[in-house]
């Protein structure tokens, strides 16, 4: 049997806003912004390269989280201090980058209500395999 995890809901306290950031920021493509019901706001957007979106929105249980209760949505780069630089150029306050060893190497981030995302290397993730 397969599995595909697809879409990760991230609780926000403003949809625009937090819209802004992932797209603006961090590079995200907007894949949808509908309404489909009255009070029901579904945002999905998908990091570049990614086969897994994130939701954002309002009026479902899915968005219900206190907002910035997610942590460590891992953002796998092939070179993290590439990727670093390029998000501190637009703006996005990315920590330091630490080597936790073997080869595997992490930077932190946090959307603007305190989510945080983590921007993770590791060398032998390449190519295919990345």
């Amino acid at each position: 049997m397969d599995m595909k995890l697809e879409l990760v809901p991230i609780p926000v306290t403003d949809v625009d806003r937090a819209k802004a950031f992932y797209t603006d920021r961090l590079g995200f493509t907007l894949d949808v912004d509908v309404t489909p019901a009255e009070g029901v706001r579904v945002v999905q957007l998908t990091p570049p390269g990614s086969a897994c979106s994130i939701a954002l929105g309002t009026g479902l249980a899915a968005y219900e989280a206190p907002p910035g209760s997610v942590r460590g949505l891992h953002l796998v780069v092939a070179d993290i201090e590439g990727a670093r630089a390029e998000l501190i150029g637009r703006g996005v306050d990315v920590g330091e980058v630490t080597d936790v060893g073997g080869g595997v190497r992490y930077a932190s981030l946090e959307d603007p209500d305190g989510n945080t995302l983590t921007l993770q290397e590791m060398p032998w993730r390449t190519g295919d395999a990345f």
